[in-house]
Protein backbone atom coordinates (compact mmCIF):
# COMPACT_ATOMS: atom_id res chain seq x y z
CA UNK A 1 0.00 0.00 0.00
CA UNK A 2 2.85 2.11 0.81
CA UNK A 3 4.69 1.68 -2.39
CA UNK A 4 0.96 2.49 -4.17
CA UNK A 5 1.13 6.17 -2.22
CA UNK A 6 4.46 6.91 -3.44
CA UNK A 7 3.99 5.97 -7.37
CA UNK A 8 0.36 7.98 -7.14
CA UNK A 9 2.09 10.94 -5.25
CA UNK A 10 5.05 10.76 -7.50
CA UNK A 11 3.08 10.99 -10.55
CA UNK A 12 1.05 13.99 -10.20
CA UNK A 13 4.66 16.28 -10.89
CA UNK A 14 3.96 15.43 -14.82
CA UNK A 15 0.39 17.15 -14.32
CA UNK A 16 -0.58 20.26 -16.46
CA UNK A 17 -2.16 22.98 -14.18
CA UNK A 18 -2.48 26.88 -15.50
CA UNK A 19 -3.04 30.13 -12.76
CA UNK A 20 -6.39 31.13 -13.84
CA UNK A 21 -10.16 29.63 -13.25
CA UNK A 22 -10.88 27.56 -9.79
CA UNK A 23 -8.70 25.28 -7.88
CA UNK A 24 -9.82 22.06 -9.50
CA UNK A 25 -10.22 23.56 -13.22
CA UNK A 26 -6.79 24.83 -12.62
CA UNK A 27 -6.13 20.82 -13.37
CA UNK A 28 -6.13 20.55 -17.02
CA UNK A 29 -5.41 16.70 -17.38
CA UNK A 30 -6.54 13.57 -15.30
CA UNK A 31 -4.69 12.66 -11.89
CA UNK A 32 -3.00 9.13 -13.27
CA UNK A 33 -3.75 5.77 -11.01
CA UNK A 34 -6.31 2.98 -10.80
CA UNK A 35 -9.76 4.86 -11.65
CA UNK A 36 -11.64 5.13 -8.57
CA UNK A 37 -14.54 7.89 -7.80
CA UNK A 38 -14.13 9.39 -4.39
CA UNK A 39 -16.16 11.06 -2.23
CA UNK A 40 -19.75 11.93 -2.95
CA UNK A 41 -21.44 13.52 -6.50
CA UNK A 42 -21.27 16.88 -4.85
CA UNK A 43 -18.25 16.27 -2.69
CA UNK A 44 -15.00 14.50 -4.07
CA UNK A 45 -12.77 14.16 -6.74
CA UNK A 46 -11.36 11.52 -9.40
CA UNK A 47 -8.59 9.73 -9.97
CA UNK A 48 -7.31 7.64 -13.12
CA UNK A 49 -10.87 9.85 -15.40
CA UNK A 50 -10.02 9.55 -18.65
CA UNK A 51 -11.18 11.54 -21.75
CA UNK A 52 -14.85 10.93 -23.57
CA UNK A 53 -13.75 10.63 -27.55
CA UNK A 54 -15.96 13.51 -28.57
CA UNK A 55 -17.29 11.54 -31.79
CA UNK A 56 -18.56 7.67 -31.61
CA UNK A 57 -21.07 5.64 -32.54
CA UNK A 58 -24.37 7.16 -31.80
CA UNK A 59 -23.45 10.50 -29.97
CA UNK A 60 -21.48 13.73 -30.13
CA UNK A 61 -19.72 15.84 -27.47
CA UNK A 62 -20.43 19.19 -27.32
CA UNK A 63 -18.83 22.26 -25.89
CA UNK A 64 -15.35 20.25 -25.43
CA UNK A 65 -13.85 24.08 -25.12
CA UNK A 66 -15.26 24.02 -21.04
CA UNK A 67 -12.28 20.52 -21.04
CA UNK A 68 -15.34 18.90 -18.57
CA UNK A 69 -15.51 15.33 -21.19
CA UNK A 70 -13.67 13.21 -18.03
CA UNK A 71 -15.03 10.39 -16.69
CA UNK A 72 -14.76 7.26 -14.56
CA UNK A 73 -14.51 4.28 -17.32
CA UNK A 74 -17.85 3.33 -16.21
CA UNK A 75 -18.98 6.25 -17.51
CA UNK A 76 -17.92 6.92 -20.42
CA UNK A 77 -18.64 2.98 -21.06
CA UNK A 78 -22.31 3.92 -20.54
CA UNK A 79 -22.17 7.03 -22.82
CA UNK A 80 -20.93 5.34 -25.82
CA UNK A 81 -23.46 2.02 -24.72
CA UNK A 82 -26.11 4.77 -25.01
CA UNK A 83 -25.15 6.54 -28.24
CA UNK A 84 -25.04 2.84 -29.42
CA UNK A 85 -28.89 1.80 -28.18
CA UNK A 86 -30.24 5.45 -29.30
CA UNK A 87 -28.48 4.39 -32.97
CA UNK A 88 -30.32 0.65 -33.20
CA UNK A 89 -33.65 2.62 -31.92
CA UNK A 90 -33.35 5.07 -34.88
CA UNK A 91 -32.80 8.10 -32.82
CA UNK A 92 -30.25 10.73 -34.31
CA UNK A 93 -26.95 11.12 -32.63
CA UNK A 94 -26.85 11.87 -28.91
CA UNK A 95 -24.87 15.49 -28.03
CA UNK A 96 -23.68 14.64 -24.88
CA UNK A 97 -22.45 18.00 -22.46
CA UNK A 98 -20.59 18.70 -19.24
CA UNK A 99 -19.49 15.30 -17.35
CA UNK A 100 -15.99 16.04 -14.99
CA UNK A 101 -13.28 18.15 -15.29
CA UNK A 102 -9.62 15.78 -15.60
CA UNK A 103 -9.65 15.14 -11.64
CA UNK A 104 -13.58 15.96 -11.11
CA UNK A 105 -13.60 18.42 -7.70
CA UNK A 106 -15.55 21.41 -7.68
CA UNK A 107 -16.31 23.79 -10.25
CA UNK A 108 -16.60 27.68 -9.92
CA UNK A 109 -19.98 28.01 -11.49
CA UNK A 110 -22.62 25.89 -13.23
CA UNK A 111 -23.00 22.78 -11.06
CA UNK A 112 -22.80 21.48 -7.29
CA UNK A 113 -22.28 18.08 -8.50
CA UNK A 114 -20.41 16.27 -11.21
CA UNK A 115 -17.68 15.75 -9.02
CA UNK A 116 -16.67 12.58 -8.93
CA UNK A 117 -16.84 11.33 -12.72
CA UNK A 118 -20.30 9.43 -12.58
CA UNK A 119 -22.62 12.54 -13.99
CA UNK A 120 -22.99 13.66 -17.45
CA UNK A 121 -25.42 15.95 -19.30
CA UNK A 122 -27.05 14.85 -22.14
CA UNK A 123 -29.06 16.97 -24.76
CA UNK A 124 -32.47 16.68 -25.47
CA UNK A 125 -31.97 17.96 -28.56
CA UNK A 126 -30.34 15.39 -30.97
CA UNK A 127 -27.15 16.15 -33.42
CA UNK A 128 -25.46 16.04 -35.47
CA UNK A 129 -23.15 19.39 -35.19
CA UNK A 130 -20.51 20.59 -37.00
CA UNK A 131 -17.49 20.26 -35.17
CA UNK A 132 -16.82 24.20 -34.58
CA UNK A 133 -20.36 24.65 -33.63
CA UNK A 134 -20.17 21.17 -31.02
CA UNK A 135 -16.95 23.12 -29.65
CA UNK A 136 -19.20 25.12 -28.26
CA UNK A 137 -22.56 25.53 -29.26
CA UNK A 138 -23.72 29.04 -27.14
CA UNK A 139 -27.74 29.76 -27.26
CA UNK A 140 -28.17 26.48 -29.36
CA UNK A 141 -29.76 24.19 -26.41
CA UNK A 142 -33.84 23.36 -26.78
CA UNK A 143 -35.92 24.33 -23.70
CA UNK A 144 -38.60 21.60 -24.14
CA UNK A 145 -40.99 22.98 -21.31
CA UNK A 146 -43.29 25.88 -21.58
CA UNK A 147 -42.74 27.03 -18.42
CA UNK A 148 -45.70 29.31 -17.87
CA UNK A 149 -47.85 26.33 -17.52
CA UNK A 150 -45.44 24.36 -16.51
CA UNK A 151 -45.79 21.12 -18.92
CA UNK A 152 -43.48 20.04 -21.59
CA UNK A 153 -43.52 22.32 -25.05
CA UNK A 154 -46.03 20.63 -27.58
CA UNK A 155 -44.12 22.29 -30.33
CA UNK A 156 -40.60 20.72 -29.39
CA UNK A 157 -41.16 17.39 -27.94
CA UNK A 158 -41.25 14.25 -29.62
CA UNK A 159 -41.40 10.37 -28.74
CA UNK A 160 -37.34 10.49 -29.23
CA UNK A 161 -36.90 12.76 -26.47
CA UNK A 162 -38.84 9.95 -24.44
CA UNK A 163 -36.97 6.90 -25.91
CA UNK A 164 -34.10 8.35 -25.14
CA UNK A 165 -34.48 9.10 -21.60
CA UNK A 166 -36.01 5.56 -21.21
CA UNK A 167 -33.00 3.88 -22.94
CA UNK A 168 -30.96 5.47 -20.35
CA UNK A 169 -32.89 4.84 -17.35
CA UNK A 170 -33.22 1.50 -18.52
CA UNK A 171 -29.09 0.81 -18.43
CA UNK A 172 -28.33 -1.38 -15.02
CA UNK A 173 -25.64 0.94 -14.08
CA UNK A 174 -27.92 4.63 -13.80
CA UNK A 175 -28.57 5.46 -10.39
CA UNK A 176 -31.16 8.09 -11.51
CA UNK A 177 -31.83 10.61 -14.29
CA UNK A 178 -32.91 14.46 -13.44
CA UNK A 179 -35.43 16.00 -15.39
CA UNK A 180 -37.23 19.25 -14.80
CA UNK A 181 -40.76 18.33 -13.24
CA UNK A 182 -42.74 19.12 -16.66
CA UNK A 183 -40.60 16.53 -18.40
CA UNK A 184 -41.40 13.88 -15.95
CA UNK A 185 -45.15 14.37 -15.73
CA UNK A 186 -44.89 14.32 -19.98
CA UNK A 187 -43.46 10.74 -19.46
CA UNK A 188 -45.79 9.46 -16.11
CA UNK A 189 -48.94 10.34 -19.28
CA UNK A 190 -47.09 8.93 -22.05
CA UNK A 191 -45.21 5.57 -20.51
CA UNK A 192 -47.91 2.78 -20.94
CA UNK A 193 -47.88 0.06 -19.01
CA UNK A 194 -43.95 -0.58 -19.22
CA UNK A 195 -43.60 1.72 -16.36
CA UNK A 196 -40.35 0.32 -14.04
CA UNK A 197 -37.46 2.57 -15.65
CA UNK A 198 -39.94 5.56 -14.35
CA UNK A 199 -38.52 5.01 -11.02
CA UNK A 200 -35.22 6.01 -11.88
CA UNK A 201 -36.45 9.36 -13.50
CA UNK A 202 -36.67 11.91 -10.98
CA UNK A 203 -37.88 16.17 -11.11
CA UNK A 204 -35.70 19.16 -10.14
CA UNK A 205 -35.41 22.28 -10.76
CA UNK A 206 -34.01 23.73 -14.10
CA UNK A 207 -32.91 20.64 -16.41
CA UNK A 208 -35.59 21.51 -18.98
CA UNK A 209 -33.48 21.38 -22.10
CA UNK A 210 -30.93 18.39 -21.41
CA UNK A 211 -31.40 15.49 -18.70
CA UNK A 212 -28.79 14.63 -15.77
CA UNK A 213 -27.85 11.28 -15.83
CA UNK A 214 -26.46 9.72 -12.51
CA UNK A 215 -24.40 6.59 -11.96
CA UNK A 216 -23.96 4.49 -9.30
CA UNK A 217 -20.83 3.98 -7.15
CA UNK A 218 -18.61 1.71 -9.44
CA UNK A 219 -16.54 -1.94 -8.42
CA UNK A 220 -13.76 -0.75 -7.43
CA UNK A 221 -14.26 3.09 -5.69
CA UNK A 222 -14.53 1.80 -1.76
CA UNK A 223 -14.26 5.68 -1.11
CA UNK A 224 -17.57 6.41 -3.21
CA UNK A 225 -20.14 7.49 -0.87
CA UNK A 226 -23.57 5.92 -2.56
CA UNK A 227 -26.85 8.40 -2.33
CA UNK A 228 -30.19 7.19 -0.60
CA UNK A 229 -31.92 4.58 -2.55
CA UNK A 230 -34.81 5.80 -4.44
CA UNK A 231 -38.17 5.84 -3.32
CA UNK A 232 -40.71 2.52 -4.73
CA UNK A 233 -43.12 3.56 -7.32
CA UNK A 234 -42.91 5.12 -10.23
CA UNK A 235 -42.82 8.51 -8.90
CA UNK A 236 -45.85 9.74 -10.86
CA UNK A 237 -48.14 10.82 -7.64
CA UNK A 238 -48.28 13.27 -5.27
CA UNK A 239 -44.52 13.27 -5.20
CA UNK A 240 -44.18 14.66 -8.59
CA UNK A 241 -47.21 16.97 -8.17
CA UNK A 242 -46.01 18.74 -4.98
CA UNK A 243 -43.32 20.23 -7.69
CA UNK A 244 -46.30 22.31 -9.22
CA UNK A 245 -47.02 23.85 -5.93
CA UNK A 246 -46.28 27.42 -5.17
CA UNK A 247 -42.47 27.57 -3.45
CA UNK A 248 -42.75 28.53 0.27
CA UNK A 249 -40.28 30.74 1.55
CA UNK A 250 -37.63 29.63 3.07
CA UNK A 251 -37.20 30.19 7.01
CA UNK A 252 -33.31 29.67 7.09
CA UNK A 253 -30.99 32.42 6.91
CA UNK A 254 -27.65 30.35 7.77
CA UNK A 255 -25.38 30.43 5.16
CA UNK A 256 -24.32 27.24 3.40
CA UNK A 257 -21.41 26.04 4.20
CA UNK A 258 -18.90 24.03 2.34
CA UNK A 259 -18.18 20.35 3.85
CA UNK A 260 -14.42 19.31 4.22
CA UNK A 261 -13.00 17.41 1.02
CA UNK A 262 -12.43 13.88 1.52
CA UNK A 263 -8.93 13.29 2.52
CA UNK A 264 -7.94 11.77 -1.14
CA UNK A 265 -8.92 14.93 -2.66
CA UNK A 266 -7.10 17.30 0.09
CA UNK A 267 -3.81 15.14 -0.58
CA UNK A 268 -4.20 15.87 -4.97
CA UNK A 269 -4.42 19.58 -3.85
CA UNK A 270 -1.66 19.57 -1.64
CA UNK A 271 0.39 17.54 -3.74
CA UNK A 272 -0.03 19.96 -6.96
CA UNK A 273 0.27 23.37 -4.24
CA UNK A 274 -3.02 24.25 -5.11
CA UNK A 275 -4.53 23.93 -1.35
Amino acid sequence: MKLLKVAFFASLSAFAVTASASVWEQIRTPVQGVPQSVGGYSNGCLIGGQPLALKGEGYQVIRSVRNRYYGNPELLSFLKRLGQNGKNAGLPPILIGDMSMPAGGRFLTGHASHQTGLDADIWLRFGPMDDETARNPAGLATVMVDHAKQRVDERVWTPNQATLIKLAAQDPKVDRIFVNPAIKLKLCQTAGEDREWLRKVRPWFSHDSHMHVRLGCPEGSPSCEKQAPIPAGDGCGDELYSWFEPAKPSSSSKPKTVPAMPYQCQMILSNLGLN
